[in-house]
């Protein structure tokens, strides 16, 4: 892992097409302005986390349409 210290207006520059900028610094947080090609997806790791999980959720759903049809014959 590589730790860089920046200042506010500084740049960081990934692979030649991947610009970072500090735009503000806070108590307790930074915004950070980012520049990348269309096809580089840039997210923030909960979203990542929050989609595998839901990924996750919904494959141990089971498939309920045998039931629904069960009942439907019931009634």
């Amino acid at each position: 892992m590589l730790i860089l210290g920046r200042k506010k207006g500084e740049e960081i520059v990934i692979n030649d097409n991947i610009i970072i900028t500090v735009k503000e610094v806070g108590a307790d947080s930074v915004k950070l302005a980012i520049e990348a090609p269309r096809d580089v997806p840039v997210l923030r790791k909960e979203l990542i986390e929050a989609a595998r999980e839901n990924k996750e959720a919904a494959a141990g759903q089971k498939d309920i349409s045998g039931l629904k049809a069960l009942m439907e014959k019931r009634q």
